[in-house]
């Protein structure tokens, strides 16, 4: 796996509160590129997120209307009639409660959840730039024209939409983040989880979660 540097754009699928790879991937890179024109893909964390929760990691899924198969990602639309939005709210209510930095920044967020957004697209992308302020990660993101498979695209990219991926296993970045691992509030629970999204390092960093995702940090 090559490792994403200022010299290297980053293509991303959307998802839904991304793990922490995702925003490794973000803030090593350079120029951020997210895939529209993908076709969804499902089982993957373009609608699902890993939070660690009281009986360990609990994986929260939004339903989504698809027209069948290869439906195009910017036409997948979020699913109001099941009830996830109050299943979600009280699962990170429950989870992240009594983590330092939750009610800091929990009325963004849930604000964005119950705005309603009639896309899963749409929907992630608010979310992303929500994250991304308060990682403190000012980058623009440029959306891609047309869809490439990976043997197309130029070294000068670094092609990250299927290699972070919750059926992958370990987290990709392992190996480079060397630092201690961060406070989590189930811990003397269940030890240690990596793989979560990054909410879980939000809720419970705060302002110094942004150096818990360089690489050149830890060397």
């Amino acid at each position: 796996m090559l490792l994403p540097s200022s010299d290297t754009s980053v293509l991303l699928s959307t998802a839904y509160f991304p793990p922490i790879d995702y925003f490794v991937a973000i803030a090593n890179g350079g120029e951020v590129r997210l895939e529209q024109c993908e076709s969804y893909s499902k089982q993957s964390y373009r609608s699902r997120c890993n939070i660690f929760a009281c009986d360990g990691v609990l994986s929260l899924t939004i339903p989504v209307v698809t027209s069948g198969n290869n439906t195009p990602i910017r036409d997948v639309k979020v699913d109001y009639t099941k009830k996830w939005l109050q299943q979600h709210t009280r699962a990170l209510v429950s989870a992240y409660m009594s983590s330092p930095f939750f009610e800091y920044y929990q009325d963004e967020i849930f604000a964005v959840l119950e705005s309603g957004e009639k896309y899963l697209f749409d929907l992630n992308c608010r979310l992303l730039d929500v994250l991304m302020e308060n990682l403190g990660l000012n980058k623009g993101i440029v959306l891609t024209e047309d869809y490439l498979p990976s043997h197309l695209i130029g070294g000068d990219v670094l092609d990250y939409r299927d290699k972070i991926h919750p059926k992958k296993g370990s987290p990709i970045f392992t190996e480079e983040l060397k630092q201690k691992p961060y406070y989590q509030v189930f811990s003397q629970k269940y030890g240690f989880v990596s793989g979560l999204s990054v909410l879980d390092l939000l809720f419970n960093e705060g302002p110094q979660a942004s150096s818990f995702l360089r690489i050149d940090s830890r060397k």
